[in-house]
């Protein structure tokens, strides 16, 4: 463990190798490395950087490197992710002397491998350093010139081009580059967000408070999941856009919501906040961890109005009695296309076709909790992608097999204000870069009277 608190570059390409060999979660790993390895602060920035920085620029890396990689010559993949970590602080981080980031590559390359690995890197990073890396502007074709500078997928970008086109796709691809702002919602049934805020500022947080939710704050420094005002229930690690849902949903007093697919519970804690301890949320979820994260985060705030259940919701109808619940959120499963920012490998392990698998189980969900909401009711779909088929797609679908459902209109009666403009009748599409939240879908509906 001391070797690993020595060198952060050589956790850095691990955690990189861990990620592409098990497709595990880049977020959830390095959470646990840091953890497990007590690391201290200044390393965690750096480790940090390291990681997603080249993750974020992976195919931007690969074309830099590719004219300087004798072809047909078998390269292990350790040592590609040690070149492509160089590059990042050699092309990307002024901080950071070129000399000393190969330095550090080929000492890694002589402890992992041999002598002769350690001269190829040596050779590889000298040469980029003499002639510097190859222009994108070779590149011809617009589309695939910005795939590669963003380190988007081709077939995403051509998708995105086609639904927003180029520049509105250009400006997403751009942000998804940047790292987000950690958020929280503060529970207004314990504490305001003024007291709320005052309390983390004396813990050393630097915060300013959401332009865009009039609950929520964003963390400038510090970690407000490790905060003694997080441990006390006062607030809750959630994006920006995914408290809108429960604006959307709008709840009065000692009514019965459905959510659909709940966990980790962030939305059904929020709604049941909203309730003012009245009412019941009931939470379902397919995994009994998961169930678990809804439980733990219910007790953790205080919160006695949530009931959460395991349970498949496209077996719901099955199991609840028809026109139970006054209101019903599905944040259904989908492609989180617009989550990348968080989750940057996401962007090379999602395909195209996966995006019509999950158009199927959203379409199942949704013919599943149609006949439980009450005559009256609001139905409201959410995802946090940004995909068409997934969005406008699935609800339009939706609407043609129900026509007991309606277009809920006064959607942006509920709303905060600074989200209105992207308001549009019944539909609200949040791209990353409206306010520099996570890309985000709510669709509200209404079922006939």
């Amino acid at each position: 463990m001391a070797a690993i608190k020595k060198n952060v570059r050589e956790t850095a390409m691990e955690l990189l190798e861990t990620i592409e060999k098990n497709q595990a979660y880049s977020n959830l790993l390095l959470h646990h490395t840091i953890e497990k390895n007590q690391l201290p602060k200044k390393d965690i920035g750096l480790l940090t950087e390291l990681m997603y920085g080249t993750l974020q620029r992976s195919m931007t890396l690969d074309y830099y490197l590719s004219p300087f990689l004798k072809s047909g010559k078998k390269i292990e993949r350790w040592v590609i992710h040690l070149l492509k970590l160089t590059v990042y602080q050699m092309v990307f981080l002024d901080k950071i002397p070129d000399r000393a980031a190969i330095f550090e590559a080929v000492e890694i390359a002589k402890r992992r491998g041999h002598k002769g690995i350690a001269s190829m890197v040596n050779g590889v990073l000298r040469s980029i350093q003499r002639e510097g890396v190859p222009s994108l502007e070779k590149i011809e074709d617009p589309a695939e010139r910005l795939a590669v500078e963003t380190s988007h997928p081709s077939w995403l970008v051509k998708r995105w081009i086609s639904q927003f086109g180029y520049e509105k796709t250009k400006e997403m691809c751009e942000i998804n580059l940047t790292a987000p702002l950690q958020t929280a919602r503060v529970n207004l049934s314990k504490i305001s967000r003024e007291d709320c805020g005052k309390l983390l500022e004396e813990e050393g947080i630097l915060l300013e408070e959401s332009p865009v939710i009039p609950e929520a704050v964003r963390s400038l420094k510090g970690n407000l999941a490790s905060s003694k005002a997080f441990k006390a229930g006062l607030l809750t690690i959630q994006d920006e856009s995914s408290m809108l849902a429960a604006y959307a949903l709008g709840v009065d007093n000692d009514e019965i919501i459905l959510d659909a697919c709940a966990a980790p519970g962030g939305k059904s804690t929020h709604i049941a906040e909203r309730l003012l301890g009245t009412g019941k949320v009931v939470s379902l979820d397919l995994h009994e961890h998961k169930v678990k994260l809804i439980q733990d985060n219910a007790a953790r705030l205080g919160l006695q109005n949530i009931k959460a259940m395991v349970m498949d919701s496209r077996k719901a109808n099955s199991q609840f009695e028809d026109e139970s619940f006054d209101r019903i959120l599905l944040d259904a499963p989908c492609s989180g296309l617009g989550v990348m920012r968080r989750k940057p490998d996401m962007k090379y392990t999602k395909k195209e076709e996966d995006l019509g698998r999950l158009e199927e189980i959203q379409h199942d969900l949704l013919d599943s909790v149609a006949p439980l909401l009450k005559k009256g009711g609001i139905l409201v779909y959410s995802t946090c992608t940004v995909d068409k088929g997934e969005n406008q797609g699935s609800v339009m679908a939706f609407l043609e097999r129900h026509p007991e459902f309606e277009p809920d209109e006064t959607l942006s009666e509920r709303m905060p204000e600074a989200v209105r403009p992207f308001i549009s009748g019944y539909e609200l599409q949040v791209m990353p870069q409206d306010f520099g939240s996570d890309g985000f879908y709510i669709a509200s509906l209404r079922k006939k009277v």
